[in-house]
């Protein structure tokens, strides 16, 4: 009796019929991943949201800020910062305090107004840097900003240099540029 060798059932063969299955399904993968990535991701994350907010947890997103409606209507957007004047701080300690404000206003503004941002952005992203002259002053001026429905933020010192620590240094407003000019029309230049 005549024994045919069957090509497949080869240990060489399924090897390599196995290394190719592999690589197929990582080509297969990676062209999904590429074309498709943040939908995935995106659809778990809004399902999680949606799953915490049934069960009473504060997960939710906040919502849309009031300037999101401003970069609808108006075009030039600017931001400004604040500088406590009676610190006397550095100028590099200053430098540090505008780039924590500007930061912490642009994460604030990055999921809830993102088209104030976006339109912030395509006016050059201007900056202002103006001074004041003591706590409280900065907080009405918050607080007028507010009003208006502007967005702020105030840096906090940690202390561990020039100043004491839990200092209230440097407000950060980003709006529209008339509105914004309503609430620090009145200060000067740092």
């Amino acid at each position: 009796m005549q024994h045919k060798h069957n090509r497949h059932s080869t240990p060489g063969f399924q090897l390599l019929e196995l290394e190719f299955v592999g690589a197929s399904c990582l080509v297969l993968g990676y062209c999904i991943g590429s074309k498709y990535p943040p939908r995935i991701f995106i659809k778990a994350k809004l399902a999680k949201i949606n799953q915490s907010s049934r069960n009473g947890k504060k997960d939710k997103p906040k919502e849309p800020l009031e300037v999101e409606n401003l970069a609808d209507i108006l075009d030039d957007f600017k931001m400004v910062l604040v500088v406590r004047n009676d610190l006397k701080m550095g100028k590099g300690k200053i430098a540090a305090q505008c780039s924590h404000a500007t930061l912490g206003l642009y994460k604030k503004l990055h999921y809830r107004a993102p088209k104030a941002l976006n339109r912030w952005e395509m006016c050059g992203q201007p900056k202002v840097v103006l001074k004041i002259e003591s706590e409280e002053d900065m907080l009405v001026l918050q607080e007028r900003a507010k009003s208006l429905k502007l967005p702020t933020h105030i840096t906090i010192d940690a202390g561990k240099t020039q100043i004491a620590p839990n200092s209230r240094t440097v407000m950060a407003i980003l709006g529209p540029v008339e509105v914004v000019d309503d609430v620090t029309g009145g200060l000067k230049l740092l």
